[in-house]
């Protein structure tokens, strides 16, 4: 293999990794995974519907994660003109694309939550 090509390896592995490495930071924010589970569930939200659908989650956070989400193209904010304003929230496509991976790793938690548990009291013991 010439170096061209190591280089362009190189290249293409740093470019998926930093792909990976954004969708995960942005993923694994406490609140991402539950504003956008519970985006699924409708075509659309208005803002204090999400809030009391999120437990625990405060105004302030619910209001960053869904920017943080809108800059990412994941969710569309929608202002409709009239008295008090009402604001909607809704999945993109580019949200939507993300429901199964999400449904998955939902379904995968629950499956092994009580194991992980148990593993980290486990772990706990020995050190």
């Amino acid at each position: 293999m010439s170096a061209t090509n190591k280089m362009v390896r190189v290249e293409q592995t740093g470019k998926r990794c930093i792909a990976v490495n954004e969708a995960a930071a942005l993923l694994g924010d406490k609140w991402t995974i539950l504003v956008l589970g519970v985006l699924t569930r409708a075509p659309s939200f208005r803002y204090n519907e999400l809030h009391r659908a999120i437990f625990g989650i405060s105004q302030r956070m619910l209001t960053l994660t869904l920017k943080l989400l809108e800059a990412n193209g994941l969710v569309t904010r929608t202002v409709f003109a009239s008295v008090p304003p009402r604001v909607d929230y809704a999945l993109t496509p580019l949200g939507r694309s993300l429901s199964e991976p999400l449904r998955a790793l939902v379904v995968w938690s629950q499956e092994h939550h009580v194991t992980m548990a148990e593993s980290r009291r486990a772990y706990e013991l020995a050190h």
